[in-house]
C-alpha cells in the first residue's frame, strides 16, 4: 500500500525540532544517540505524574488506574515487538542495565568450557555484559569478525564457530555505527540447531523497521524507548517459557509471576506511560485504510512509510558524500542494497578530525556525533581508535532540505 509521510504534520508534533541557532532551524542528525519526542509522549508522562502517580498493587483509585495504564503498556509493547503477550515484556532502566542483569542470570546456567559468540559489529552493551558473565562462569568467548569492505558480519566464520558447546549468540539487529542490518533470523536458525540461545540487541533497529520477535525466532531481545521517540527506558522481551524458567536476581517479597519477576524494584511508571505513547505515535503514521483492530498491520503500514522516506534521504546523502574527495563511508553504499541497512552513516575523512568536524557542524546548527558511539568493538577492529567516526543518523522527521544543508556544509569544509 502506497503511503507517504506528511512531513509538515510529523514535524509539527516534535517541539524539539523548532530549536534554532542564529536564525536557522537546527537539523537533528543525532537520532542514533537518542531521538526527539513528540508532544503526545510529553503529555503522557505529565498526565501520569499529575493524575495517576501511585505505586503498584494498592486498592485505591490512583494505584488501580496506574496498574491499568501499566498493563496496557505491556500489551502495547508486545504488539510493537511482535511478542506473544504483555507478560513477555519487562521494563528497566535502559538496555545496558537489563542486559547486565540478564547476563548474570544466564551465566548461572553455563559451565566451564561452554562457549558464547559476540560480534565486532555490536554496541558494547551487547558485548561486555556477556564477556564479563562468561569470565565468571569460565566460559569461552568468540568475537565474530567483520568484512570491512561493506561492514557485514563474516558468515563463514560464524558457521565455523558454532558447535555443540555454544550456549549463546549475542547479535544486533542493526549496527549503530555502520547501519548494517544483520541476518539475525538465519543466524538464529543455525544457533538453535546446535542448542544455543540467541539474544538480539534491537536498539538501533527499532526506529527504522518493524521488529517481529516471533518471526526472528530469537529467545530474548532488548531495545530502548528513547531511540524510538519515547522516554529514557529499556525494554526486555523474551519467550514466555524461557522467562518463566530462568531465575533472575530479585527481592524476596517480589512476585514470581511474569513480568514482575524481571522488573526489579519500583519502575519508572511515567516513563512506561510515555513509551506506550511513543508506540501510539508511530501507529498514527499508518494509512487510514488499515483497521485499528489490526495493530500489527497498522504498525507495519507506519514503518513502510518511514522506510520509504528514509530510503530517499539515504540515497540523497550517499550521493552527496560520494562527491567529497577522500571521504570514506563505512558500510553498504550500493543503492541496490539499501534493504540491508538503516540510514545511519559513519564516515572518516583523512584531513578532518571527527570531533572537530562535529563541532564545526554544530556551530551551523547541524547536530551530528563523533567518536566510537559505544560501538567500541567495531572501531577497535577497524583501527579507528581513538578518534572514531563522524556519524550522521537520519530519522523519519528529517528532510531533504536538511540533508542538502549538511552536504553544503561538508562541501565548504572540503
Amino acid at each position: 500500500m502506497d503511503h507517504t509521510l506528511d512531513l509538515h504534520a510529523v514535524r509539527a508534533q516534535f517541539p524539539g525540532l523548532s530549536r534554532s541557532l542564529s536564525d536557522q532551524t537546527c537539523a537533528f542528525f543525532d537520532g542514533p544517540a537518542g531521538s526527539q519526542t513528540p508532544q503526545r509522549v510529553v503529555d503522557a508522562v505529565c498526565h501520569y505524574l499529575q493524575h495517576t502517580n501511585a505505586n503498584h498493587g494498592a486498592p485505591f483509585c490512583t494505584s488501580r488506574e496506574s496498574d491499568e495504564l501499566l498493563d496496557r503498556a505491556h500489551h502495547r509493547l508486545a504488539e510493537f515487538l511482535g511478542a506473544e503477550n504483555g507478560e513477555c515484556i519487562a521494563f528497566g532502566a535502559n538496555m545496558t542495565t537489563l542486559t547486565f542483569a540478564l547476563s548474570r542470570t544466564l551465566a548461572r546456567t553455563w559451565n566451564p568450557g561452554d562457549e558464547i559468540i559476540v560480534t565486532q559489529l555490536d554496541h558494547d552493551a551487547n558485548v561486555t555484559p556477556w564477556v564479563t558473565a562468561a569470565a565468571e562462569a569460565g566460559a569461552v568467548v568468540h568475537h565474530l569478525g567483520v568484512d570491512f569492505d561493506d561492514c557485514t558480519l563474516r558468515m563463514d566464520e560464524f558457521q565455523s564457530l558454532l558447535n555443540p558447546r555454544t550456549r549463546l549468540l549475542a547479535v544486533g539487529l542493526a549496527s549503530n555505527a555502520t547501519g548494517t542490518i544483520n541476518p539475525v533470523a538465519e543466524m538464529t536458525r543455525q544457533a538453535h540447531a546446535v542448542g544455543a540461545l540467541v539474544f538480539a540487541d534491537a536498539v538501533h533497529f527499532a526506529p527504522h523497521r518493524l521488529i517481529d520477535f516471533q518471526a526472528l525466532g530469537v529467545d530474548l531481545l532488548a531495545c530502548s524507548a528513547y531511540k524510538f521517540f519515547g522516554p529514557h527506558l529499556g525494554i526486555l522481551c523474551g519467550r514466555q517459557e524461557l522467562l518463566q524458567q530462568l531465575t533472575p536476581d530479585k527481592l524476596r517479597p517480589a512476585s514470581d509471576d511474569l513480568p514482575d519477576k524481571w522488573m526489579t524494584g519500583t519502575q519508572n511508571h511515567e516513563g512506561i506511560a510515555g513509551t506506550a505513547a511513543a508506540v501510539d505515535y508511530l501507529a498514527s503514521l499508518a494509512s487510514n485504510a488499515i483497521p485499528t483492530t489490526q495493530p500489527r498491520a497498522v504498525l507495519q503500514s507506519a514503518f513502510d512509510a518511514i522506510q520509504s522516506h528514509e530510503h530517499q534521504l539515504l540515497e540523497q546523502l550517499l550521493a552527496g558524500l560520494a562527491e567529497l574527495p577522500e571521504l570514506r563511508v563505512w558500510g553498504i553504499t550500493d543503492v541496490q542494497r539499501l534493504e540491508d541497512r538503516v540510514p545511519t552513516i559513519s564516515c572518516t575523512w583523512p584531513q578532518h578530525n571527527p570531533q572537530r568536524l562535529s563541532e564545526q557542524l554544530a556551530a551551523e546548527g547541524l547536530y551530528v556525533w563523533a567518536g566510537n558511539h559505544y560501538a567500541l568493538p567495531f572501531t577497535e577492529a577497524a583501527g579507528l581508535e581513538p578518534d572514531g567516526t563522524l556519524r550522521v543518523g537520519l530519522l523519519h522527521y528529517n528532510t531533504a532540505a536538511e540533508v542538502d544543508r549538511l552536504l553544503r556544509a561538508l562541501g565548504n569544509l572540503a
